[in-house]
């Protein structure tokens, strides 16, 4: 953690929702004109397309579980390098991994391939990270110790699934049965690697269906907003006005005493009055350390 150059990581699981979190924070960087080093966490993979291609194939002509959310994968030390060492300096380095053809376009590459590796803009206020791994914690590597605000995003399972089957199909062309073999591939490091970060986040948005998904597998439609509820557990950042927050958001209660249970239509609205007095007494606390 730094006072002089604050983090704030989001972590998620692939189809989680982790960009609402991220959508939330560009509003209210540009309505506080803050300055964000942005680092996504697909830019920390270990190998480009191809290259995971050909991993996957000898993971599993060896009988070796492999994915994009554990540790062969993944340059965890690279990502625990950069978060050391801006809370330490306010710099670091970051690269991009272009998805499509559109991301690619700009830098006349290949789509599933990184950029080199260059230095974040200078003097910025806070490093926002978003992907997979923001709190990630292995007998080798603490990634969450160097975080200021740790955000989980994790939907029940099985609308996590339906989620990411129904993103895949639509946005990236894959079938159902390819989604679903991914899923199953993935399922020992979601396990050891996604699942634990959740024990070390500060605050948590857990979205609830209040319709049947007890088949994730043959869903046609992802829950809407208005048939959920989000369940916010509040852990380091615990001591909240919670009365406030009851009277803000309508139909709200709490389930514990760190816990805010509230429509799933409102989790927007409440992301802006929970993480704004943080960022301000983030961006206080820096200004402050400017001056001793």
């Amino acid at each position: 953690m730094s006072t002089e150059h604050p983090i704030i990581s989001v972590t998620g699981s692939s189809g989680a929702g982790t960009t609402t979190v991220k959508k939330a924070f560009e509003d209210m960087f540009r309505r506080k004109k803050i300055k964000a080093a942005v680092v996504e966490g697909d830019s920390f993979h270990r190998y480009n397309r191809e290259e995971m291609k050909q991993e996957l194939r000898a993971a599993e002509r060896d009988g070796r579980s492999m994915s994009h959310f554990g540790i062969e994968a993944n340059l965890f030390d690279k990502l625990e390098e950069l978060f050391h060492t801006y809370a330490k300096t306010g710099t670091g380095y970051k690269r991009y991994y272009l998805h499509n053809e559109e991301e690619a376009a700009p830098f006349g590459q290949a789509p599933g391939t990184f950029t080199e590796w260059e230095p974040l803009p200078e003097n910025t206020d806070l490093l926002f990270y978003e992907g997979l791994h923001g709190g990630i914690v292995t007998e080798h590597v603490d990634v969450s110790q160097w975080v200021d605000l740790l955000i989980g995003v994790v939907p029940i399972i099985n609308l996590e699934w339906i989620q990411k089957i129904s993103r895949d199909c639509a946005e990236r062309g894959y079938s159902a049965e390819a989604v679903t073999n991914t899923i199953m591939r993935r399922m020992p490091d979601y396990i050891n690697y996604i699942v634990p970060q959740f024990s070390h986040t500060h605050i948590t948005f857990q979205r609830v269906p209040l319709v049947d998904t007890s088949n994730p597998f043959i869903a046609r439609d992802i829950p809407t907003a208005d048939e959920s509820l989000v369940v916010i557990r509040f852990n380091k950042y615990r001591d909240q006005d919670y009365t406030y927050l009851l009277a803000m958001v309508h139909d709200a209660f709490m389930s514990r005493p760190n816990t805010l249970v509230i429509p799933g239509a409102k989790m927007g609205f409440a992301m802006q009055i929970i993480f704004q007095p943080i960022l301000d007494e983030l961006m206080e606390r820096k200004r402050k350390a400017a001056f001793v």
